[in-house]
């Protein structure tokens, strides 16, 4: 098999629900990877916050590109900011909240699937802005001299 290989111009981003203060990029799902998983780059906004939610089968683990927050699993609370990895455990009933100042983002795994990517792809199509794409090609920790 090739290797796949995208940027983030390749992305399709979504807004789950009209109402939600997140979006995801999808990066890859099963049809591209030919695999059972979903990756995708979470981006909330300033306050913003998943849904509490959990997964039968699947284990989701995030890891923080930028930002700060606080994580919850089964009732605990964790602060979360970049270079952090969380791992949630099937059925583990969590959510995520931005609770610093600008955006947070969040590379996130998904095995198995488990219709994720198809969640995503049911919301509304969002473009990702020029805040997101200096995040996502890494421009924004380049210093000038």
């Amino acid at each position: 098999m090739i290797p796949v290989v995208k940027s983030p111009k390749d992305y399709q981003a979504y807004r789950i629900s009209p109402q939600d203060t997140n979006r995801l990029a999808i990066v890859f799902d099963p049809a591209t990877a030919d695999a059972s998983l979903t990756v995708c780059v979470e981006i909330f906004d300033e306050g913003g916050k998943t849904p509490p939610n959990r997964h039968q089968i699947a284990v989701e683990m995030f890891f923080i590109l930028k930002g700060e927050g606080l994580a919850s699993c089964d009732g605990k609370m964790v602060p979360i900011r970049a270079g952090d990895s969380l791992l949630v455990p099937p059925t583990g009933i969590h959510e995520i909240k931005n609770t610093g100042h600008g955006r947070l983002y969040a590379l996130c795994f998904m095995v198995p699937n488990e219709d994720f990517v198809e969640l995503i792809r049911s919301g509304t199509p969002v473009e990702l802005d020029e805040e997101d794409l200096k995040v996502l090609y890494r421009s924004d920790a380049l210093v000038s001299c």
